[in-house]
């Protein structure tokens, strides 16, 4: 599969999430009760929803997209690699821009992808659910509904790793670790992105850190490829891509 596509031809994403309230408090009481209900699933018998609040940030019902970051392979020999980040406090707003920008891309581009880390499980769907929660119109480059499996132009780095393997998680930090990827270290991981962006009110530390994400997700897909690895110096962020 990997030998029919071109690396310019994929749109490389991720994106970080909070939960949709600063704390359960905060929340409406039928969101509440709601939330209840959902963290059953997974809290423990001396637990209470309030205490598992945290993990609201992945449940695209009960959580928001902050930043959407995309990087796009723009030259070879050597490759070069642009960086753009969608991200702000009005969810509406950003998931707009990214979709006019999706848009474009693919009309551009008849052979366009895109490729995330667990996307298939976590950012393409979660990206459409908010998308149809804000009244977004969903580009169909990420709208896999009622499409043939030949027609959808997903990619997603953990499931090419699992060759076919459904029994485990890798995350991208253990996949770049095992690979000998080197990417740029940081201060945070994603259990503290909530903190940072509802206590610290700084999103700037998150998009950076959400910017380094999808440059490793760029790493591993080109080592899949037998292909050479972007160098720091060929790496910029940009407004346009």
């Amino acid at each position: 599969m990997l030998d029919n596509i071109k690396v310019e031809n994929v749109l490389f994403l991720d994106i970080e999430t909070v939960p949709g309230a600063e704390s359960y408090a905060l929340l409406d009481p039928a969101m509440q009760a709601l939330w209840d209900r959902k963290s059953l699933q997974f809290r423990s018998s001396d637990q209470t929803a309030t205490d598992v609040f945290q993990r609201a940030g992945i449940y695209s019902e009960f959580g928001k997209i902050i930043c959407i970051s995309v990087g796009l392979i723009k030259e070879k020999n050597p490759f070069s690699l642009r960086l753009k980040s969608f991200y702000g406090n009005e969810e509406k707003t950003l998931l707009t821009e990214f979709a006019a920008m999706l848009s474009k891309f693919s009309k551009n581009n008849k052979e366009a992808l895109l490729c995330a880390h667990n996307g298939k499980e976590f950012d393409y769907p979660y990206i459409a659910r908010r998308m149809i929660i804000n009244g977004v119109v969903i580009p169909d480059l990420l709208d896999n509904a009622g499409k043939k499996p030949w027609e959808i132009k997903l990619l997603d780095t953990m499931d090419l790793w699992k060759f076919g393997d459904y029994k485990n998680y890798t995350s991208l930090n253990l996949l770049t670790s095992i690979l000998g990827i080197p990417t740029p270290k940081d201060d945070i991981d994603g259990s503290m992105v909530a903190g940072i962006y509802y206590e610290e009110n700084d999103i700037e530390r998150i998009v950076r850190y959400c910017e380094k994400d999808v440059l490793a997700i760029v790493q591993v897909l080109l080592r899949f490829m037998s292909l050479p690895a972007v160098s720091e110096e060929k790496i910029e962020s940009v407004t346009f891509l």
